[in-house]
């Protein structure tokens, strides 16, 4: 029997808080038990525009969400990225007026969590208050990285970096490992996040498979020689806050995620 997307979305995100914060089986509990809402959308949907107030935060069940700046002209830049278990507006509990715009890249499930549950979690059980707070503080360090790559960075090296950082994520979320994972994006999104047109996007795509670093279709990523392209990349993980190495050292999971014999 298939786990219902809302359980399994909240067992991901206590995954993810557990890798930074040491919580107890209340606090375990707590979040397991937040109300949640499963909302299937299509890819390209805005779930929420910028200036707009919500009373819910949004957690990736499945699929890609991304935040977005929207320009005058109608051209948009992604400035975060949101892969299965990542609440991508927590930070929205005590802003609930948005600064900025969220958008189903790809087709997903998004699970609404109210702000009312969360809160009333976070004053329940201070240390899920604390990890709460971390777990924004790292969505911040995400933003502050690729405004520098952006910034500082060319094509190639851009393109490298965000297939390393989505490995490393994706490795940590137990959603496939750094050499192969998915990463539903149009070569037309992977621009309006990396700052770059769809011709250049896929002229560096095109580059880096011909070097033998890495190579992306529909929706998949198989990295061929890591090494390599991290030294392309320049690309250093101390930014994310994970702890190395990989899933080897992955904190325990709750009870109710234990295969039972």
């Amino acid at each position: 029997m298939h786990q219902r997307p809302d359980r399994q979305a909240l067992d991901l995100f206590l995954r993810r808080l557990l890798l930074r914060s040491p919580l107890g089986l209340a606090e375990r509990d707590a979040v397991l038990a937040l109300p949640a809402t499963p909302v299937s959308v299509k890819g390209r949907f805005d779930i929420l525009h910028p200036g707009e107030t919500t009373d819910h935060a949004c957690l990736v069940a499945d699929g890609l969400l991304g935040r977005f700046d929207q320009m005058a002209d109608g051209g948009r830049q992604t400035s975060s990225l949101y892969l299965p278990g990542d609440m991508c507006d927590l930070m929205s509990v005590v802003l609930p007026t948005s600064g900025w715009g969220i958008a189903a890249l790809s087709a997903a499930t998004v699970i609404q969590v109210p702000h009312a549950a969360l809160r009333e979690a976070a004053l329940r059980h201070p240390a899920l208050a604390f990890a709460f707070w971390q777990d924004t503080a790292v969505d911040a360090a995400h933003l502050a990285k690729w405004v520098s790559i952006i910034g500082r960075s060319d094509a190639r090296t851009r393109v490298a970096h965000l297939f390393c950082e989505i490995g490393h994520r994706s490795e940590q979320a137990a959603l496939g490992t750094r050499a192969a994972f998915r990463f539903p994006i149009t070569q037309e999104q992977l621009g309006e996040t990396l700052g770059l047109t769809g011709i250049h996007v896929n002229r560096v795509l095109r580059l880096l498979r011909e070097e033998g670093l890495v190579e992306f279709r529909s929706g998949f990523v198989r990295v061929t020689d890591r090494a390599r392209l991290e030294r392309a990349a320049e690309f250093d993980p101390a930014f994310l806050l994970l702890p190395e190495p990989g899933p080897a050292v992955a904190p325990a999971l709750p009870h109710q995620l234990v295969p039972q014999h």
